[in-house]
């Protein structure tokens, strides 16, 4: 198993080669803050139970119609009873969340900004903003990306949550970018969890490097933190409920009755770095 200082080490040179490349605004030093990206401000300071970033999956191998699902499953649990439930018998009664849809390394889109919710009223607002941006599909796929992205965004977002997490779906394993179990050691070792849902609904495909594991992937390699879990989606038309399962067990503070594995288990029961080995056989040439 590689060890933590080598994993911090890949990361630097990583890091390093990313801001090259122009990512200084999310990989920013802390206190850099969230207002000072373009296109954003802060919310203002606030005590709130979870702070929440909905990180989406919108690469090639997601159909428009699973798009449409993913995007109307989270307006639709956002505003409903049992998230709001969940919310109102927090210790704040509220939440900060964020959306943002990523698929290759330097494709990340803020879709909604830091917005607090603490009643029907936000919550509505909340899942207009997520419902109106027209849908699009982008090249690639990396988790490691998105993860680094989506914890640069807690840096001074005007928030002070009791529980940090960052909440990835995707339908595909990490194919680009940094090794994806190395970054999640890194964000995890900041206090935030990781939690995923790993969509699982069409047969598995060679042309788009499918898994037919990768709710088992995202056990060990993706997830980690305090009470870290995945929520599979294997069947269309329980899409929308297993975000909303998902979304009120967040903000709730809890985790499925299912087990759990730790992502970062001492033997992993598929590789992580699975996704890049398919893109290059399928595709050669580098990552």
């Amino acid at each position: 198993m590689t060890t933590h200082r080598s994993a911090v080490v890949r990361f630097a040179a990583w890091t390093a080669l990313a801001l090259a490349a122009g990512w200084s605004a999310v990989l920013a030093a802390p206190g850099t803050r969230y207002a000072d990206m373009p296109g954003q401000r802060s919310a203002g300071s606030n005590d709130v139970d979870v702070e929440l970033v909905l990180a989406v999956d919108i690469s090639y191998s997601m159909d428009f119609d699973e798009l449409a699902l993913q995007r109307e499953g989270y307006a639709e649990a956002i505003t409903s009873p049992q998230f709001l439930g969940a919310l109102r018998n927090g210790m704040h009664g509220k939440v900060a969340v964020t959306y943002v849809e990523w698929a290759g390394v330097a494709d990340q889109k803020i879709l909604v900004p830091w917005r607090l919710i603490d009643g029907p009223a936000s919550a509505e607002a909340v899942a207009a903003e997520i419902a109106r941006t027209p849908l699009r599909r982008a090249y690639r796929t990396s988790i490691s990306g998105v993860l680094v992205f989506a914890a640069a965004l807690f840096e001074s977002n005007g928030f002070r949550g009791i529980r940090r997490v960052i909440d990835v779906s995707g339908d595909g394993a990490n194919n680009q970018g940094p090794r994806v179990n190395l970054v999640r050691d890194e964000v995890i070792a900041k206090g935030i969890t990781i939690n995923g849902l790993p969509i699982m609904m069409k047969r598995p495909n060679y042309a788009t490097m499918d898994l037919d594991n990768l709710d088992v992937y995202f056990e060990d390699c993706v997830i980690g933190g305090a009470g870290a879990f995945v929520v599979p989606v294997r069947e269309r038309e329980r899409f929308k409920e297993a975000i909303r399962t998902k979304l009120v067990l967040e903000i709730a503070g809890r985790t499925p009755a299912a087990h759990v594995v730790p992502a970062a288990a001492e033997a992993p029961r598929v590789r992580c770095t699975i996704g890049e080995e398919l893109w290059q056989q399928r595709w050669g040439g580098g990552l």
